[in-house]
């Protein structure tokens, strides 16, 4: 199956499950995995980069996984914030009901695996936490980004990571462009993957 099945809202060929052995927010996991979603087999790189380099999510609150696949950046914030309320979004409908299902073995009740457009719009994001799909194309990227980021709470923060050779720096200065309001950084390099940090500017985060 081509990988940019992936970003497809309802990928083609049978749903096989298989397990895999990940580590995730500091424990060692069996989680369900099935073609059709991104890096089936493995915790990919690009989001073993982010998780290590993230702070703590907060410890209440909304928090936010665009592109959440079979669930691994969601299922590491329920797990760190068990009184938060996560939210897993995905448009590839495979991703969600795997998501759902590890969250259910992991006995996580506090993540809400859903299409974008099911997460009520008055929802303002304490964190979002992202491998965003890049190759699903520049412009569909860039919408995706404006429709969430600019719902980060006022002192709330976006940690996205980015392939170097996919396009790092320049996403990194199209949001420093189009999203003036927020201050983008590059945070991290590692593996060949940027970690970008996105939030408020330093004298808001100061008032705030």
């Amino acid at each position: 199956m081509s990988s940019s099945h992936y970003f497809s809202a309802e990928p083609e060929g049978e749903l096989r499950p298989r397990r895999i052995a990940v580590r995730l927010a500091g424990l060692d996991l069996e989680v369900t995995t099935a073609g059709g979603v991104f890096s089936p087999e493995h915790l990919d790189t690009g989001t073993r980069v982010l998780l290590d380099a993230v702070p703590d999510p907060a410890p209440a609150g909304d928090l936010l996984d665009v592109g959440c696949g079979w669930g691994p950046i969601a299922l590491s914030l329920a797990l760190s914030s068990p009184g938060a309320t996560v939210w897993a979004v995905d448009v590839n409908e495979r991703a969600l009901e795997l998501t759902r299902r590890n969250a259910a073995e992991l006995g996580l009740t506090n993540v809400n695996a859903v299409l974008p457009a099911d997460v009520p719009a008055e929802v303002r994001f304490r964190t979002i936490w992202s491998n965003p799909p890049i190759r699903v194309g520049k412009a569909e990227l860039h919408a995706l980004l404006t429709a969430w980021l600019p719902r980060l709470a006022p002192a709330g923060d976006a940690w996205l990571v980015v392939s170097r050779n996919l396009g790092a720096d320049s996403l990194l200065r199209w949001l420093g462009e189009e999203l003036p309001a927020l201050n983008s950084e590059r945070v991290a390099t590692d593996k060949g993957f940027r970690v970008i940090r996105v939030g408020p500017v330093p004298q808001q985060a100061e008032r705030a």
